[in-house]
C-alpha cells in the first residue's frame, strides 16, 4: 500500500511530502485537479515522482482551491450536551437531543474558500457576539464523486451566544469572514485515522495556556463514511468538498476567546493548526 502523503499549499505551488522528502509539483497541478480526480492518491503519487526536491515550506496557505467547506454537528455526546444546555432557554434544547439520536446527521454550510484561514493566519470572532469558541475537528477531503481520500485539521469557529439565542441563527453563528481554518496540510491516505486518534486543543493567552482539552475519534457517534454520504445525497460538488466532522472538546461556559488568543489544534500524523484570534471587520 502506498505511503500517505502530506500536501502543503505554498506560494510556490503544491509541495508534497513523503517519508520526510518534499517535492514541489508542476504549476498546473492544483487542489481542484486533485479533488476532481477519480483516483486522487494515485495521481498525487505519480506527480510526486516527477516533482522537484524542495524544503518543506515554512509559511503555508490554506489547503483549498474551489472546494466548499461544510460541517457536521452534534456528532459527539459532549457537543450534544453543550448545545442542549445553551439552547434550553430558547426552547431549542430538544432539537439537539433528537438529531443526536436520529439517522440523519446535522449538516450545515460552513465556508467558501475566501473565508478560510491558513495555519499561521488569523481566525475571527464576531463583534456582535460575546461568547466565542474554537471547535477542533477532523476534516474530510472528499472528491467530486463523494469518495473520502484525505484528511486535515479544521477549526469551526462558533459564536455560542448567537446560536443559543435561537437555533435558526446557526448560519450567523457559524459563517462569517475567517470563521474557519484548515491545515497545516492535507494528509492523503488510503487508510483512515484509527479510532484511537487524539484531537488536542490548547488555547494560549499572553503565552500562557488558559484552556486545554482532548478527545478521540472513537467518541464520535457516527462513522466518517456515514456523514460524508449524507452530504452528497441529492447534492453535487463539482470541485469536491471539505467536511468538518464535529467536535468533542467544549470549553467551559465561562470561557470565551479574546483578540490575540492563540488556538492550537493537533491531530497526528497531520500536524498542528495554529491561528491567532482577531475581530471580524
Amino acid at each position: 500500500m502506498p505511503l500517505p502523503l502530506k500536501v502543503y499549499h505554498s506560494t510556490a505551488g503544491l509541495v508534497v511530502e513523503s517519508d520526510g522528502q518534499c517535492r514541489v509539483l508542476p504549476a498546473e497541478f492544483d487542489f481542484d485537479r486533485l479533488f476532481t480526480s477519480a483516483e486522487p492518491a494515485q495521481i498525487l503519487h505519480a506527480a510526486f515522482a516527477s516533482g522537484k526536491p524542495v524544503a518543506r515550506p515554512e509559511a503555508v496557505l490554506a489547503p483549498i482551491g474551489r472546494q466548499e467547506v461544510w460541517a457536521a454537528g452534534v456528532t459527539y455526546l459532549r457537543s450534544k450536551a453543550a448545545r442542549v444546555a445553551e439552547s434550553t432557554d430558547a426552547g431549542g434544547g430538544a432539537f439537539y437531543d433528537k438529531v443526536y439520536e436520529a439517522a440523519r446527521p446535522e449538516l450545515f454550510f460552513k465556508a467558501t474558500p475566501h473565508r478560510v484561514a491558513a495555519s499561521g493566519g488569523k481566525v475571527c470572532i464576531r463583534g456582535d457576539s460575546h461568547w466565542n469558541v474554537p471547535e477542533p475537528e477532523l476534516t474530510l477531503a472528499i472528491n467530486a464523486a463523494g469518495r473520502i481520500f484525505g484528511y486535515t485539521i479544521g477549526n469551526d469557529m462558533s459564536s455560542r451566544d448567537i446560536e443559543a439565542e435561537n437555533p435558526l441563527y446557526l448560519p450567523q453563528a457559524k459563517t462569517y469572514d475567517r470563521s474557519a481554518a484548515l491545515g497545516p496540510c492535507l494528509w492523503v491516505s488510503e487508510v483512515a485515522p484509527s479510532p484511537s486518534t487524539e484531537i488536542r486543543l490548547r488555547i494560549r493567552r499572553g503565552g500562557v495556556a488558559v484552556f486545554e482539552g482532548k478527545t478521540t475519534l472513537d467518541r464520535m457517534k457516527r462513522s466518517l463514511p456515514e456523514v460524508a454520504g449524507y452530504l452528497y445525497r441529492s447534492n453535487s460538488f463539482p470541485h469536491g468538498s471539505y467536511l468538518m466532522t464535529g467536535t468533542g472538546i467544549v470549553p467551559p461556559d465561562e470561557f470565551s476567546l479574546l483578540v490575540d488568543d492563540v488556538v492550537e489544534i493537533s491531530i497526528d500524523p497531520i500536524g498542528t493548526l495554529i491561528n491567532t484570534v482577531t475581530l471580524a471587520p
